[in-house]
């Protein structure tokens, strides 16, 4: 039987379709639609139209997190079929998670088809193990791995989606699901932009599994959410200095970004540091943001630490409003969906 979700978050909650979240990914990136979001006022466009609605000096900042194709499937000497997810790129031990994981042992070593070993080297309290791996997790996953493709994606993952799972800005590797604002960008609308003198910036912040993880009533209590590695360059905090001097928005580019771009923000502060590290930051209702002026974003699960984020940026009955308008106007919902770009109210 499924678990009520906290009674916290049934506000945040929604019928939503099944026919209206996305099972595969348009045929160009910049196909789908875009729900504007500006004040009281909604406007039904297209993603390809995006260069229309931002600014020269405008600033984007994307998440250049890459992907990696972290799910692959292993054999016990016993027989048995393993599946690992991978939660980070190595090299050396590298933690991960393992299901079936009863009966599993440490010392136990598990074989890929070709030679491939997975040594299980420690359980951890929160049920993911720690494992060594020959050759090196990077190149074991690029042997045997798929894409992590989320669960309300109901089909396996395929070639293309190692292709179009990743964003065309992604970089070093860390991720078991992708930053998906950054999935509608293509090379001939980045080029628009940047004919129309919009800027780009990235930071990093490697998305883990537990995005997809229902929030408990302890998230709610401590106020803070899975860890998740990120970094801010310098580059991007000068960039940002920048186009506020000209007068342009900075616009983040999905809430991993949000994310990464506040948990560098000290407080007291409107400008992020050049820094790295671990962040736990849950952004909801009644947060200000600090950093960024504009949001891309797609529509996400109801009551998922993603869509409170959102509410910090719009409040909650702004939010199911414009979720409504979007599952009246049957937009595409979730990761390979449609998206909303969240700009100022007009003063």
């Amino acid at each position: 039987m499924a678990q009520s979700p906290p009674e916290a978050l049934l506000p945040y909650h929604f019928d939503l379709p099944s026919e209206l979240v996305a099972q595969q990914p348009l045929a160009q990136r910049d196909g789908g639609r875009l729900l504007v979001v500006r004040g009281g006022a909604l406007e039904d466009r297209a993603f390809a139209d995006l260069d229309q609605l931002l600014s020269p000096g405008d600033l984007m900042v994307v998440n250049d997190s890459r992907v990696m194709p972290s799910r692959c499937w292993v054999e016990r000497t016993s027989g048995g079929r393993v599946e690992i997810l991978f939660l980070e790129p190595g090299p050396g031990p590298v933690e991960v998670m393992l299901r079936p994981g009863r009966r599993l042992r440490v010392g136990e070593v598990l074989h890929g088809p070709e030679g491939e070993r997975v040594e299980l080297l420690e359980p951890r309290p929160d049920g993911t193990w720690r494992v060594q791996t020959s050759p090196e997790p990077q190149a074991l996953m690029d042997r045997l791995g798929q894409m992590p493709l989320p669960p309300y994606i109901r089909r396996p993952a395929n070639q293309s989606d190692r292709e179009r799972y990743q964003t065309l800005f992604a970089q070093p590797p860390g991720s078991a699901a992708a930053p998906t604002a950054g999935l509608h960008f293509g090379a001939e609308l980045l080029e628009r932009l940047q004919r129309r003198g919009v800027q780009l910036a990235t930071v990093t912040l490697h998305v883990g599994p537990g995005t997809f993880r229902p929030l408990r009533d302890d998230d709610l209590e401590r106020g803070e959410l899975h860890g998740e590695r990120y970094s801010v360059p310098v580059a991007t905090v000068q960039a940002i200095q920048a186009a506020r001097a000209r007068g342009g928005k900075v616009v983040a580019v999905g809430t991993t970004t949000v994310r990464a771009l506040e948990a560098a923000t000290p407080a007291g502060s409107d400008l992020p540091t050049a820094s790295s590290g671990v962040t736990r930051l849950f952004l909801r209702e009644g947060d200000r943001l600090r950093v960024p002026d504009a949001l891309i974003t797609n529509f996400h699960l109801p009551g998922s630490s993603l869509i409170l984020l959102v509410a910090a940026v719009l409040g909650r009955e702004r939010l199911l409003e414009v979720y409504g308008h979007a599952i009246s106007r049957r937009y595409r919902f979730y990761s390979y969906g449609d998206a909303m770009l969240v700009l100022p109210a007009p003063s």
